[in-house]
């Protein structure tokens, strides 16, 4: 059974809508604004994912994946051992799993996300908003 959680745990976090962006790689010597990832994430004040708020909402923690030459992805954001899966599976089963590599997403950070296929990444977190 999850622990109930008292009204100071969820003014240290806040759901957040974040917007990371290709950033410079080999492929891509300027990044790539086109290539995107939208999360729906709750994230406590130091940027860290707030696991128990996953738990405890795992519908609300959703990732979206825009690529200019493929069609979009959808799914969840699920604990995974080490890191976050992202699991596209649940809702189109033939998509398979990324995953993102970092616990914490502050705004200008860069983060290494690993897209069904295998490869990994960099992304920049380009956005914060709150949702709440």
């Amino acid at each position: 059974m999850a622990e109930k959680r008292g009204l100071a745990d969820y003014r240290t976090m806040t759901w957040k809508s974040i917007r990371l962006e290709l950033a410079k790689s080999d492929s891509f010597p300027r990044g790539s604004p086109s290539r995107v990832y939208l999360f729906r994430l709750p994230l406590n004040v130091d940027g860290s994912i707030d696991e128990r708020a996953v738990r405890d909402m795992p519908r609300e923690a959703t990732v979206r994946r825009f690529w200019p030459s493929e069609p979009d992805l959808a799914g969840y954001v699920v604990p995974a051992q080490r890191g976050w899966d992202l699991a596209y599976d649940q809702i189109l089963p033939d998509a398979g799993r990324g995953r993102l590599e970092s616990n914490a997403l502050r705004l200008g950070d860069c983060v290494t996300l690993t897209e069904p296929d295998g490869a990994r990444l960099p992304f920049k977190v380009a956005s914060l908003e709150s949702l709440s």
